[in-house]
């Protein structure tokens, strides 16, 4: 790490303290050279590799909208959307991986969705899994059914 100060480019480590949300260190450095002190904030990254080859860092806003064109019309909120990209980004770091590609991420956000609002998820993974028939759509309403019975169903079995 250079100095800010006299661009000596070594510093020593003083204090580190994990920032408020857990997802970065703050590190009080010292500068050797001049003995200036200096604060700096590390985080680690998570890039995403596309499928054209390209990689870019992952971002929570890109999931948002990804999944806000799902929810129109839906009973879902911009902090449930938040919340579900905060999870999804979790997720995805829990692995410890620093480079996923995009396809895993739309895995990993298909089940926060499906817990959110069910008809979403549908939407979402109908475009994500590339479904083109009735077929695709029947046989996942009925993994849907087998984890959830509708009342009306169970009333009518009883």
């Amino acid at each position: 790490m250079h100095c800010p100060f006299c661009r000596y480019p070594d510093s020593r480590v003083m204090d580190s303290r994990t920032a408020e949300d857990g997802s970065s260190i703050r590190r009080r450095r010292q500068c050797p050279e001049c003995g200036s002190r200096f604060s700096t904030t590390e985080t680690s990254s998570l890039m995403v590799l596309k499928r054209n080859g390209v990689t870019e860092a992952f971002s929570r806003d890109k999931i948002v909208n990804g999944v806000r064109k799902a929810c129109q019309g839906r009973p879902v909120t911009d902090s449930d959307l938040t919340l579900l990209a905060q999870a999804v980004e979790e997720s995805i770091r829990s692995t410890g991986v620093a480079q996923i590609e995009a396809h895993d991420v739309g895995l990993a956000i298909l089940e926060p969705l499906r817990k959110l609002d069910e008809v979403a998820f549908m939407r979402f993974a109908s475009v994500y899994q590339g479904w083109e028939s009735l077929d695709d759509f029947e046989a996942a309403i009925k993994l849907l059914r087998l984890e959830h019975p509708s009342p009306a169903a169970e009333s009518i079995a009883n």
